[in-house]
């Protein structure tokens, strides 16, 4: 067996010519732990570092130094290793740096460190899965694999993490470091990687450029220099060995550190003199190192030798020594005499495990794909097959064993099918759908049982949902079409059928199906709920020809709905929302919404969707009920989490209760929610649906702070609004991209897009302004060129919002249609405008209403009215964050020569504990009398303090309650 001093001494000759290499390791663990050059004391500071070259340069020799130095300077070192044959098993290289680790924790501890995550990243790091069939999306997972590592480097820092051979880590796993790695420097935290820069896959180039972004954590390894080989020679086989010799080694290498070291060490165990007339024998040993000889060397040591390399090949690095057996077909005694050959013969060398288990490895990977490609096609398939039956009767279960079955020849095996199936699972609760899918493809070559068929196309095509809808729309097809399909499972795939055609907009198709197998049921539970998956979809249909006529079909099938199950549920969430959107009282909206929650309804279940409870909370908003839509979209929020759905669905949530914060006028949390959840968005892909909703959301938000020339920015980047989209969405992207050309003074094309974002809207029968106020945009944008035709917008838009009858809706419209009246009827306007949207939660709305108020009020002399409305649009206008809003009342102060009052949460730390103790009890309507006995004071001393706040805060007694909130 080899000693661990002799693979000592092989990496220090493996490390020549390796100085800049290994300064950086030092520097860097330098850095990690805190310690200058000097002995000192500093700030931890992790980073990426990286080693990229050719197979054998001494990749990995590197990673060995770092992470015996890191050990001895009290580090906890993470590592794992790509694997050729791995590299379809999901989050191989992930559980290789956490099982070492948790295997040496009590069960408590472990669940301690994963906290909440537990349940979400247990079946990626290789702990029991606690819900089976929980299917966290990818980004879920990755963000609970984040917190684990973070919260491990906190507990057990400083941590270095190296992962080997990157070009063959699971794409899993993958995705992981690479987005992880760009905060290892604020995580003080040491990620080192090796890579042959040649073989790295597409989804690795992300995390190579990473590493090379700073020159001087990135290292390409070169090939030795005859010198450096020459060294080595003389190490291993003698200082006398001729100059000759040695150059022919290097020649015969190309300066490969381990074809190199191989070489010497075969020269060595043959005794090898090394002098030139030995170069013919050392041209031999050359050919036996790599290639086809390496394999004739191997076939020397005999055939349990050469069957033990094979299985080894076969079934990877880390499985038990007693499968790898197995698979070779040795008993105990020969396994033991076979790995004796391999490790003599420099092949592959027997390893403790951390499981307690004898493993083997190969040498060097180059040696791995080299044995793996000269085992005999058929040979090869056989012990695929032979490694899964293994795997699976030793307990390591399906997921182990899938990765060969993916080698092996379909047979039609009903336990092939069962186990792939039951992979899939595994890699769907491990939130690795990608590995699922191949193996349920592969489960429908085998092929499957008739009787089975149709599960396993309808698993797959749920599988291929969040991927490739196109395809799931084929597959799904052919699913309804097996002969042997259950009624049961047959309505199932039709919903998530009816879901894909929805998904790749193909809206009339997916009404249509609904519609075909609602007709052919005879359950009139089941026809109800395909008719609540049809009005779904309608309501969502951009392109739908007849909108209205399915509102009057929808208002009658609500109507005689009681809400006694999820279906019927669902159609009066629906209704309400229709109501709303068609601008009908509120009234009835309210009704049905109730109604519709009475039940209580699931975010995340997969056959309703989380469309309904998320209309029905946008519903309560739009009804001037924010505070219970807030509540809705936290529940919905809650679910996501604790199911690692942290994809599109949560981006949707966080914009939407963005987009509620925004119309209650908290545009600074608005802001922050929007951003939160385009993030989301744009780390799931460009151009999903979530994205547009954010991107429209915040460009509104950014209006409305008065950052124009951001907004257009956003809009730019993300070509808003230039995409004709086949699905509703709010706000309306069309509608929005007008408001903001009219912010940008780009009036005709403001009010081209506003003009056809009407019609298109009014064809639908969408006629709330409240939910698209692009009536409003339009008759500001046509104020200063046709003034009429303003008028008639604003006023038709006045009607609408009555009908409708919230306080935010009518106050909103009033104020725009006061900017396109004369002044004195703007005025009345404005008043009743402001009358409303105190009893509103529009504060935004309110502000701007105050302000135009009290701008009229001024133009028409009216100036003390004018300036307490233009003091409480600049306070209200500062609280919500509208910053323009409030430069433009303050100009208006001081063109009116009055001082701008300090705002609201400052006024309270500029008075006295007297001041203010006054002001309070004058504010609560107190006369001077009662103030002075409350605090002790004579009626004079009273007038005089509240003299003194009258003056501090620029109010008078009115103006008291508001500037200090009592």
């Amino acid at each position: 067996m080899t000693t661990a001093g002799e693979r000592r001494g092989r990496d220090r000759v493996l490390l020549l010519e390796r100085e800049s290499e290994l300064q950086t390791i030092e520097r860097s663990l330098d850095s990690l732990c805190g310690t200058s050059p000097e002995g000192g004391l500093t700030t931890r500071q992790g980073g990426v570092l990286g080693f990229a070259g050719p197979a054998g340069v001494g990749k990995t020799t590197l990673l060995k130094r770092l992470r015996r130095r890191a050990r001895a300077r009290g580090c906890t070192v993470l590592s794992a290793s790509g694997g050729e044959q791995e590299r379809q098993v999901p989050f191989h290289v992930m559980r290789q740096f956490v099982q070492p680790v948790f295997a040496a924790m009590p069960q408590d501890e472990r669940r301690q460190i994963l906290g909440d995550w537990y349940d979400i990243v247990a079946p990626a790091t290789g702990l029991s899965a606690p819900k089976p069939d929980a299917s966290p999306d990818p980004q879920g997972v990755r963000d609970g694999l984040d917190w684990v590592i973070t919260n491990l480097s906190v507990r057990m820092g400083p941590v270095v993490l190296t992962l080997d051979d990157v070009h063959w880590a699971d794409p899993e796993s993958l995705a992981w470091i690479t987005a992880f790695a760009s905060r290892a420097a604020e995580l003080g935290m040491l990620i080192a990687v090796a890579c042959r820069p040649d073989e790295l896959p597409q989804e690795a180039m992300r995390l190579h450029a990473l590493v090379a972004r700073d020159r001087s954590l990135a290292h390409e390894l070169s090939p030795l220099t005859a010198g450096a080989v020459s060294r080595i020679v003389r190490t291993v086989l003698g200082e006398n060995a001729d100059e000759l010799f040695c150059r022919e080694c290097w020649a015969i290498t190309g300066g490969n550190p381990f074809e190199v070291v191989e070489l010497t060490e075969k020269g060595r165990l043959r005794g090898l003199a090394p002098r030139e007339e030995s170069i013919p024998q050392l041209r031999d040993l050359a050919s036996a190192v790599k290639g086809s000889g390496l394999i004739e060397r191997l076939e020397q040591l005999g055939p349990s030798a050469m069957r033990l390399a094979w299985a080894a090949a076969v079934v990877g690095s880390g499985v038990p020594t007693s499968i790898v057996g197995t698979v070779a077909a040795l008993g105990e005694s020969q396994l033991t005499d076979a790995i004796a050959q391999l490790d003599k013969g420099r092949i592959l060398t027997s390893l403790d495990s951390i499981k307690h288990d004898r493993v083997v490895e190969f040498l060097h990977p180059l040696i791995a794909t080299a044995v793996y490609r000269s085992i005999p096609h058929g040979v090869r398939v056989g012990m695929h097959g032979v490694a899964a039956q293994a795997l699976v009767n030793e307990g390591f279960g399906a997921t182990a064993a899938a990765r060969h079955m993916l080698e092996m020849h379909p047979e039609g095996d009903p336990w092939v099918v069962q186990q792939l199936r039951c992979a899939a699972r595994d890699s769907f609760s491990a939130g690795a759908p990608e590995a699922a899918r191949r193996y349920l493809a592969r489960a429908l070559r085998e092929p499957p049982d008739i009787e089975d068929r149709a599960e396993v196309l309808f698993e797959l095509g749920s599988a291929n949902l969040p991927h490739e809808p196109a395809t799931t729309v084929n597959q799904l097809r052919a699913a309804l079409e097996e002969p042997k399909i259950g009624q049961d499972l047959r309505e199932v795939v039709t919903y998530r059928l009816a879901q894909a055609l929805a998904h790749t907009g193909q809206m009339e198709e997916a009404t249509e199906l609904l519609a075909e197998e609602a007709s052919s049921t005879t359950s009139s539970r089941t026809r109800l709920r395909m008719q609540a998956e049809q009005f779904k979809w309608n309501a969502v249909n951009a392109a739908d020809p007849d909108s209205c006529g399915r509102s009057r079909l929808l208002s009658q099938f609500a109507k005689r709905l009681t809400g006694r199950d999820l279906a019927e549920r669902h159609i009066l969430g629906l209704r309400a929302w229709d109501i709303v959107m068609r601008g009908e009282p509120v009234a009835q909206s309210l009704h049905y919404a109730e109604r519709a929650l009475r039940g209580g309804m699931s975010w995340t279940d997969q056959d309703f969707g989380f469309e309904v409870p998320a209309v029905i909370a946008l519903t309560l908003m739009y009804c001037d009920q924010p505070g219970r839509a807030e509540e809705l979209f936290q529940e919905g929020i809650a679910e996501f989490e604790a199911k690692g759905w942290r994809g599109a669905h949560l981006s949707f949530a966080y914009t939407l209760l963005g987009y509620i914060r925004f119309r209650r006028g908290r545009l600074a949390e608005a802001e922050d929610f929007v951003r939160s959840g385009l993030q989301i968005a744009d780390r799931v892909d460009r151009g999903i649906p979530a994205q547009l909703y954010a991107v429209g959301t915040l460009i509104e938000t950014l209006l409305a702070r008065g950052r124009a020339d951001e907004a257009q920015r956003i809009a730019d980047r993300y070509r808003f609004g230039e995409e004709d989209r086949k699905t509703v969405v709010y706000p309306d992207p069309q509608a929005v991209r007008g408001k903001l050309l009219l912010a940008r003074g780009r009036i005709d094309e403001a009010v081209q897009q506003l003009t056809a974002a009407g019609e298109r809207l009014k064809r639908r029968g969408t006629h709330n302004p409240s939910w698209s106020p692009w009536q409003l945009d339009l008759a500001l944008a046509l104020a200063g060129r046709r003034p009429d035709d303003a008028q008639a917008h604003a006023d038709e838009a006045v009607s609408r919002a009555r009908a409708f009858g919230t306080a935010s809706a009518i106050g909103q419209a009033l104020r725009v249609a006061a900017a396109v009246a004369e002044p004195t009827r703007a005025a009345s306007l404005l008043a009743e405008a402001v009358d409303h949207l105190e009893q509103s939660p529009a504060a935004y709305e309110l502000a701007h209403a105050l302000v135009d108020h009290g701008t009229v009020l001024r133009a028409i002399g009216d100036l003390d009215h004018a300036a307490q409305q233009l003091y409480r649009g600049m306070e209200t206008a500062v609280a919500c964050g509208a910053d323009a809003l409030a430069t433009r009342v303050r100009d208006q102060l001081a063109a009116a020569g009055l001082r701008p009052r300090r705002p609201v949460h400052a006024v309270r730390d500029t008075l006295t504990t007297r001041e203010e103790a006054a002001a309070v009890l004058a504010a609560e309507g107190h006369d001077n009398a009662v103030i002075a006995g409350r605090l002790g004071s004579d009626e004079q001393s009273v007038s005089e303090v509240l003299s003194a706040v009258f003056t501090k805060l620029g109010t008078d007694r009115l103006g008291l309650r508001r500037a200090l909130g009592v």
